[in-house]
């Protein structure tokens, strides 16, 4: 518990230190939390969307990951909508890599124009030459360091997560995506 807290606190401290608001979105709140989960007014856009578009504006978020009882976060700027899923992008050789295979739940945070986004979740890895194509086509800046058909570059979806929208003054807003089942 003490070492969730900690990885918690160190993700959101981190992504506070950067500067994304979030519109076209209808609410309800849940009295059993006293959280509002959030629906889009705008036609086909879904809640995954309004997620995959804020990291997107905000260009830098904060991934918070473990190793031992230690954690460890980190900024990362890769985010893709693949297949319905939200991916991000990193390379097998590097530390975070082997933090997430070791222990797949992950926590990443976004903030900007006075609001921040949490996403937990775990992140499974997606050994595909269509997955990792798809980001290095989005992010072609990657593509001196990474291939599609190489052993190093690797892709991870969130499963199972839950996004958390917040500010000082708005409704706390929660988004889940990611379920096995869909």
């Amino acid at each position: 518990m003490k070492r969730t807290v900690t990885l918690i606190s160190l993700a959101l401290c981190c992504s506070l230190l950067l500067g994304c608001s979030n519109n076209n979105k209808t609410s309800k709140t849940d009295s059993n939390t006293s959280a509002t989960f959030t629906t889009s007014k705008q036609p086909g856009q879904s809640t995954i969307q309004e997620v995959y578009d804020f990291l997107k504006k905000c260009q830098t978020y904060y991934l918070a990951t473990v190793e031992g009882d230690q954690p460890r976060v980190r900024p990362f700027g890769t985010v893709e909508l693949f297949e319905g899923k939200l991916y991000i992008q990193t390379g097998k050789v590097k530390a975070v890599s082997k933090q997430i295979q070791a222990n797949p739940n992950v926590e990443l945070c976004a903030f900007c124009d006075g609001k921040w986004l949490r996403v937990s979740g775990k992140l499974v890895r997606d050994d595909r030459v269509e997955a990792k194509k798809h980001m290095l086509d989005n992010y072609p800046s990657l593509q001196k360091m990474y291939s599609a058909e190489d052993d190093n570059t690797e892709v991870l979806y969130f499963e199972d997560a839950t996004a958390t929208f917040n500010s000082f003054g708005d409704e706390l807003k929660v988004v889940k995506f990611g379920s096995k089942n869909q």
